[in-house]
């Protein structure tokens, strides 16, 4: 039996939480189940990993599923957050990180890895926020979380086709969020940077001397912002900058 978080704040929640197989998706997953809550972890190709956050998530004491699933696709999301739903309940609890980031310089980017940003960054997000919404807003309840990038505010260091779709999850976070406020739903972002993850360490431009702090930021640390947007009832329409001092609003 699982036994309630200290705050019990999210303790009978249903959180499902897209790119969890690896990095900040997987701290998050686990920092939800610390709080009391059962979890979904999406995940595209990595299944094994997938499997073994779950495990750990179950050793917590609280339920878990693995669902792999390409969340560009529409028919994918479909098929997950009915998996979900059987297995676990409707979702209460959405956190969208499930992107790509392919570096490129101007010289060499095409309309193809344009495509693949919007498509895994961007439509992935709209795409699995409309399938979780009827769910929220018939119980009056919910929370959405939206992983960007500080690469929407100042352009980051991957390239224009990731920062113009982490823009767009920015500006996604605050057409739902003002249409949701008064429905018990709350929507925000959190934009990190430089933080040490498998997708950092394939960026030959990533340096801890860009960061203000003089190093890099932690999964956990992304984690426990995303355990507070989910436990708090009057933040909405924000942008959690998590970034160590490099961009500052």
């Amino acid at each position: 039996m699982s036994t309630p978080s200290p705050t019990n704040e999210l303790h009978d929640r249903i959180a499902l939480v897209t790119g969890a197989s690896r990095g900040i998706g997987r701290a998050i997953a686990l920092a939800l189940a610390r709080e009391g809550a059962s979890v979904a972890l999406g995940f595209r190709r990595e299944e094994a990993h997938a499997n073994e956050t779950k495990r750990a998530i179950e050793a917590l004491g609280r339920r878990a599923l693995s669902v792999g699933a390409d969340v560009s696709r529409s028919e994918d999301v479909a098929r997950m957050v009915a998996t979900v739903e059987q297995s676990l309940g409707e979702v209460d609890v959405l956190v969208n990180n499930a992107g790509v980031a392919a570096p490129r310089e101007l010289d060499e980017l095409t309309e193809e890895d344009w495509n693949a940003s919007i498509a895994l960054n961007l439509t992935s997000v709209f795409l699995v926020t409309q399938a979780v919404l009827p769910g929220m807003r018939r119980r009056q309840w919910g929370r959405i979380i939206n992983v960007s990038s500080t690469a929407a505010q100042i352009g980051g260091i991957v390239g224009p086709h990731y920062a113009a779709a982490k823009a767009g999850v920015l500006g996604l976070t605050h057409g739902y969020a003002s249409r949701l406020a008064r429905e018990g739903i709350t929507v925000n972002a959190i934009a990190p940077a430089l933080v040490e993850t498998d997708m950092l360490s394939g960026n030959r431009r990533a340096r801890p001397e860009l960061v203000p702090m003089g190093r890099f930021g932690t999964v956990d640390e992304v984690a426990r912002a995303a355990v507070m947007l989910a436990c708090n009832a009057y933040v909405t329409g924000q942008t959690l900058n998590v970034n160590g001092g490099i961009y500052m609003s």
